[in-house]
């Protein structure tokens, strides 16, 4: 296999992070767009590039505007933005927490969550 391009590598994982947030399996995204399961894996791994028709469908399937795949790119060093060096977001755990916290529909109670996981946070870093 060819090298793959850092810009698809980019969009490809942008896309996985959003399916998953959205609750799309592979197969659901691959139905919505009229390709198999198995491109959208090559789109996520990078592995083949998304021509701008298909991104501008994905990015209408997945609520999004078309400029979300192209966040994050060459932000400076010390600007991790929305994932640390460590790659949380792409952690499943991270994912299905976020999931979960979106289904939470009141919002008092979302809200209270929220600041149960900031509390045991902060207490953490701070032991």
């Amino acid at each position: 296999m060819a090298d793959r391009d850092p810009l698809d590598v980019h969009i490809g994982e942008r896309l996985r992070l959003l399916r998953t947030l959205r609750g799309f399996s592979q197969e659901r995204l691959g139905l919505a767009l009229g390709i198999t399961f198995q491109q959208v894996q090559k789109y996520e791994r990078g592995a083949n590039r998304i021509g701008a028709s298909r991104l501008y469908h994905m990015s209408r399937v997945l609520g999004v505007r078309v400029t979300y795949f192209f966040d994050a790119m060459n932000r400076p060093a010390d600007d991790p933005g929305e994932a640390d060096g460590n790659g949380t977001m792409h952690r499943r755990e991270t994912l299905e927490l976020v999931r979960a916290y979106e289904r939470i529909a009141d919002g008092r109670v979302r809200r209270r969550f929220f600041d149960v996981v900031r509390v045991i946070g902060d207490d953490a870093v701070a032991s």
